[in-house]
Order: structure tokens, then sequence, then C-alpha cells
């Protein structure tokens, strides 16, 4: 069984900074990821502009270069991809973490990769990045489980000329709705809030604006899904009961993390702010030797880390588990 000093669960880019971090360090990791480097910006719209420059981007002082003054998604999947190569990281793609066993100094990560093999490593210390898009929030409403029910928006074509409802008014919901609209798709939008949230970015919220304004894009505030059919939906209106015709939805109501994992593993919770209890000079858990990083920190927060701010988690990380490991040596 191979034996490191730390295992990082996900590979995103706070997940690369911690690897990063730790080899420059002489400390050997590996990245395990359930599924592709960057798996969340991987699935992210693919025409999507980061609302950051590129240098806000960067990790372990590799320059990221762009077309434009904000990079796009495929310019930071390829940047990431380069600085994993560039550093020459350890990482296993498409492995799922099942759980992890030990302690402190000697723990135990059980995976299982995409061709159903299990694999297990020993550490002696454990990071979790897994980041938060893998947990989508429920609507709770009956007929959410239908497979014409999507939570990550891709791209628009495959549903021209078909009704569709967004559900939200942040970033993610305006460009879903605007780019479904500007391929032909017939978009309604509902979102329970008063409008279009004041931090959709600048170049979108007007376009969006104008949309509903005209008329062309049809939009119900103050309002709630009410129940998702096979060939409708029902909404909760001010106006009273509404019912569409619909062919998909788009629920883009936001993620959270895996609560359930990090419960399981020890990891506990303020049960006011909702945030894990970390030590905020080493993000240590309360579990001896496991590490929180990225917006894990944040716990239901998670719109206060950002890649911005959570890649310079691994260096605290890493210096923190450097010094322990000399400590014991």
């Amino acid at each position: 069984m191979p034996r490191y000093d730390a295992v990082i669960v996900g590979a995103g880019p706070t997940g690369l900074a911690c690897g990063i971090e730790l080899k420059r360090r002489g400390l050997n990791a590996v990245l395990l990821d359930k599924g592709c480097v960057v798996n969340s910006l991987y699935h992210y719209p693919t025409n999507m502009v980061f609302f950051t420059t590129p240098e806000l981007l960067e990790i372990g002082d590799i320059p990221m270069t762009s077309l434009n003054e904000k990079p796009v998604r495929g310019e930071a999947l390829k940047y990431y991809r380069r600085v994993a190569d560039h550093y020459q990281l350890d990482i296993r793609q498409y492995e799922h973490v099942e759980r992890v066993t030990g302690e402190d100094g000697r723990f135990f990560t059980y995976s299982l990769d995409s061709r159903g093999c299990g694999h297990q490593y020993e550490s002696r210390k454990v990071i979790l990045s897994m980041g938060y898009y893998d947990v989508p929030n429920k609507l709770n409403v009956q007929g959410e489980d239908l497979p014409k029910v999507i939570h990550y928006y891709k791209e628009a074509h495959p549903y021209y000329n078909q009704d569709v409802l967004v559900i939200g008014a942040k970033n993610s919901a305006a460009i879903a709705a605007l780019e479904l609209w500007w391929t032909g798709a017939r978009v309604t939008l509902v979102h329970r809030g008063e409008g279009i949230h004041a931090n959709v970015k600048y170049w979108i919220k007007p376009n969006i604006e104008n949309r509903i304004k005209n008329g062309e894009i049809p939009a119900y505030f103050h309002s709630t899904v009410a129940e998702i059919g096979e060939a409708v939906v029902r909404l909760n209106t001010p106006q009273g009961a509404v019912t569409l015709k619909n062919d998909f939805v788009f629920a883009m109501t936001g993620y959270r993390p895996d609560t359930q994992f990090l419960d399981a593993h020890g990891i506990h919770f303020d049960a006011e702010s909702g945030r894990p209890y970390t030590d905020p000079e080493t993000l240590e858990s309360d579990r001896k030797g496991m590490y929180l990083a990225g917006v894990l920190v944040a716990g239901m927060h998670t719109n206060e880390i950002f890649i911005e701010n959570g890649r310079f988690h691994g260096k605290k990380i890493a210096e923190a588990i450097a010094a322990a490991i000399s400590a014991k040596t």
C-alpha cells in the first residue's frame, strides 16, 4: 500500500494549490477526484466568462494569460492542466473517495475508480478540498426527480424550440435564461425574490432585465414552483396558481457542501453559522490531522470563498503539515 504525507480529496484549483505547496516543501501527496481535474470548472457553462481577471485565478506562481480582460472557461481549463503538468502532481482522476479511517499520523483513504476497482492509501494527513458543486439545493416539490429537471446548465442548443422554465435569479439562472432564449427556447423565469439579484455580473444584469421588461422572457417574482409534471409546471404566484406548458426545468438554486460526508468523518459544524470548526491559522478541523480547504471552510456560506481566496489555503495548510511532520521526526 502506498504511503503519503497527505491525501488530498479533490483536484480543483484549491486542491491543486495544496498539492503544489506540499511538493515545494518536500512532502509527497496524492490527489483523488471523482471526476476530472478541476471537475467543477469543467461542468460550468460552455461559454462562461469569469467575473475576475486572470491573475486572481493563478496558483503555483504560474502566470495565466487570456485573450480578453476576463478569462473564459476553456482558458481556465487549459491553464490548470498546464499547472498540473508543470508540477508533475500525482492526480488520480475518476476515483471516488468512499471513506477515510484511522487517525492523525496514520489515515487510510478508500476509493473506487471508474472500473469499479478499489484502492487504499495510507497517509499522515488528509486534506478535504471537495468544493460544493456536487450537491444541488433541492426544491422539495413533487416531480423534482423527473429526468427533465436539470441542476447543471451546460449549453442551450438541445433546448431549441422547447418550453423551458428557469428557477432562480443569480448569475447561473440569468446566463441560462439568456442563452436559452438566444438559441430559440421559449423561456420563463421564476424566483421567490423580488427581482434579478444585485450581484449578477454587470454585463448580464441589464440584458436579462431588458428581456423581462420587454416580455421576451416572462418572469414570475415572489413566486415558487408548486409541482413539476411531465408536460407542465405549476407555480404559486402573488396572482394565484399558474400552470405553464413545459418540456425542461433548469433548477439554478445553488449548491452546498456534502455535509453528510463531512459529518461521517468527524467534521462538526457551528449550529449558528453553519461553518465547520477549523483552526483559523492552520485550517485543521476538529478531527486532528484532517484539514479543510477551499469553500468547505465557509460551510453553508458558499458565496464567501472562491478560487480567488481559496487558492491561498494551500500555503497555510502545507506550512502547518510541514511543521507538524518536522516536529515528529
